[in-house]
């Protein structure tokens, strides 16, 4: 396409792409000294303009770049950080990962600013001074790269910082992991919870509310028609409904968060007169009138979802590294289910398949897949979920996945 100078539209903003910039260059060239002039890809002239016009498409890129930081959908790294700052968030703090580390050598050698070396290359300060005592000592390192990093027992097991007497380093343990730096995505889904809070409608404005309570990490979704699968719903009708939620109530379902913070969200933002309905009953007080109320809902409990993967290659045996792929995919896929909903066995099957480069030509294909709810798998359909119930975390485990 034909150059044209940054420009916001509807759209937001266009910006000319660096072909379209250096074609732009070259024919001003020829206009200026002559349509016959060589500008051939060896010339001088067009090796000159090329790199002209990568600094603009350099500049182009960066005014991009600043327009996208104005809003929460396309802003990263610190200018999400600004704007995500006129609904009242920030980022949340990242932390360290720890290690107990065991230091062999000379009888009274201290070592003074020491470092120790994982086998991925991060580096793990030790306390200012360790003195092996009897040749021998045991501190507490802090890994320098922050969020969560992991070390296997027998890892950290190099000496960065070389002292005369210090022999050998080693972790027994597994390393305590740090908290993660919070991902920008991370980041946008707290801003979108945040502006639901004065939602136009009081149910939503409840789920947000609950979704921005800390530690909370699910609440089952809502469905507005009484007798519908899920929960966070309301049952504006004068009588039990299909479902079994009392006459003008709200029903949650929570998964974490402390009982107390998530009960005084679902208070302040329930509708007057609504009650609220569970099995989990906390006692709120409203800091103005001193008049308890209790305000009730539901956590979920965990099913252990089990599933045997049978896959076969069309051209090659599949290795090692595709069942654990498969493995990967169908966890992720279990772990992000809402609660109550059920696990159709078509959709583990796909995100099996879904390993493949390429599903046209699929390198392997699902032999056999089974799931249940017991330890050894024989169901061929989905699984349903009962009422509050979820798939329990980190199943890894429970998803074998085999060669046939």
């Amino acid at each position: 396409m034909a150059y044209a100078p940054p420009t916001v539209t509807a759209a937001g903003l266009t910006v000319a792409t660096y072909q379209d910039i250096l074609a732009d260059n070259l024919q001003a060239y020829l206009n200026i000294y002559g349509q016959n002039q060589y500008i051939g890809k060896d010339s001088a002239i067009y090796q000159l303009l090329s790199i002209l016009s990568l600094k603009q498409s350099d500049a182009n890129l960066g005014l991009q770049l600043v327009y996208n930081q104005s809003s929460p959908q396309t802003a990263v790294g610190a200018g999400l950080d600004r704007v995500v700052k006129m609904n009242g968030l920030a980022r949340e703090p990242f932390g360290y990962s720890t290690a107990v580390l065991t230091l062999n050598g000379t009888s009274g050698i201290p070592v003074t600013n020491g470092y120790a070396q994982d086998q991925s290359g991060n580096l793990w300060a030790l306390p200012a001074t360790v003195t092996l005592v009897g040749g021998t000592a045991a501190a507490t390192a802090t890994c320098t790269t922050p969020g969560n990093i992991e070390a296997e027992p027998g890892t950290i097991n190099i000496i960065a910082t070389p002292v005369s007497g210090w022999a050998t380093v080693t972790n027994a343990a597994a390393a305590i992991a740090g908290t993660a730096v919070e991902a920008d995505s991370q980041l946008r889904a707290r801003q979108s919870i945040s502006v639901a809070l004065p939602s136009l409608t009081p149910l939503a404005a409840t789920v947000a509310a609950v979704l921005a309570v800390s530690g909370v990490t699910r609440v089952a979704p809502g469905y507005p028609t009484p007798g519908g699968p899920g929960s966070s719903i309301e049952n504006p009708t004068g009588a039990t409904d299909s479902w079994g939620n009392p006459a003008h109530s709200v029903s949650m379902a929570v998964e974490g968060g402390t009982d107390l913070a998530v009960a005084t969200a679902i208070y302040s933002k329930k509708t007057i007169g609504c009650a609220s309905h569970g099995s989990t009953a906390v006692p709120i007080t409203d800091a103005n009138t001193g008049y308890i109320e209790v305000i009730s809902f539901y956590r979920p409990a965990y099913v252990p979802i089990y599933v045997s993967v049978a896959i076969h290659g069309y051209s090659a045996v599949p290795t090692t590294t595709v069942q654990a792929a498969v493995q990967a995919a169908v966890v992720n896929y279990l772990n992000e289910l809402s609660i109550g909903e059920t696990v159709p066995i078509s959709a583990v099957n796909y995100v099996a398949m879904a390993v493949n480069a390429s599903l046209p030509a699929p390198a392997f294909g699902v032999q056999t897949l089974t799931m249940g709810i017991a330890a050894t798998p024989t169901g061929t359909s989905d699984v349903a979920m009962p009422t509050f119930y979820s798939v329990a975390s980190g199943v890894t485990a429970n998803v074998v996945v085999s060669v046939v």
